[in-house]
């Protein structure tokens, strides 16, 4: 096999994990600038649901991802990402798992799961938050940090879906990547659209990711119908796209 043909077999698997495409999503200290004159405080849409993704590359369908939230115990709750995508011989699988809390209407990580498997090396990945006196991050077999508010990977969608029921339109996230490395991003809202998906036709309010590099641009749609879960997620790098993610099925629990 030529070495070009290998590089265009990984690049069209590269993984399409949400939380990876999100990136190292964003965190608990939204500091939100809004553009509109609602200043009410939403409460976290905290129901319970399953929601399950076809992931895209190229315009194939290359696997499936799914989200589930669940309710624990009291104010505890658990956030699951799985995804499967393969294309010619290869394969990516991937979890995340996410346990926190809410305390006074906020987002508390308390423990971060990661897990890699298929082509390629595989990966684990866990870290927990102390809240106990100056606070802590501690990355397994990894660095410690303070904890000063950061989420984990995935958990800001939980406080972006308030901020945005909130009609909140720039926001600054904090959080620990599925590396164990602490980053920070922008959300901007830029539009409102509405999508066909497998799962119909949705209103939508379209965000784009800002980073430091302007290599990759990252675009997320999220449906106020829903509880403003995530409902599409489309990455590009460089101008050629890398995966599009587009909500299939959602149920409620």
């Amino acid at each position: 096999m030529s070495k070009n043909y290998q590089n265009l077999v990984m690049q069209a698997t590269k993984p399409f994990a949400l939380g990876a495409l999100l990136a190292a999503s964003l965190s608990v200290a939204a500091q939100a600038n809004p553009s509109t004159e609602n200043t009410d405080s939403a409460e976290l849409p905290l129901h319970p649901y399953k929601a399950t993704y076809t992931a895209y590359k190229w315009g194939d369908d290359v696997g499936e991802a799914n989200i589930e939230l669940s309710k624990l115990g009291d104010q505890q709750y658990s956030l699951i990402y799985t995804s499967k995508v393969s294309k010619f011989f290869l394969s990516d699988k991937r979890s995340e798992h996410s346990i926190f809390t809410v305390n006074d209407n906020t987002v508390v990580p308390s423990e971060y799961y990661y897990n890699r498997s298929g082509t390629g090396p595989d990966k684990e990945l866990k870290v927990t938050f102390s809240h106990q006196g100056q606070g802590k991050i501690a990355v397994e077999n990894g660095e410690t940090f303070d904890w000063n508010g950061e989420f984990d990977n995935q958990i800001y969608r939980i406080d972006l879906a308030k901020q945005l029921a909130e009609g909140k339109t720039s926001l600054e996230y904090h959080f620990v990547n599925y590396r164990g490395e602490l980053r920070h991003y922008g959300v901007q809202v830029v539009d409102e659209e509405v999508l066909s998906l497998p799962f119909g036709k949705i209103e939508t309010v379209k965000v784009k990711l800002i980073r430091d590099s302007n290599k990759r641009e990252t675009f997320a749609w999220f449906a106020p119908s829903l509880n403003y879960t995530l409902v599409r997620l489309q990455q590009f790098k460089e101008g050629d796209e890398q995966g599009d993610i587009k909500l299939k099925s959602f149920e409620t629990q």
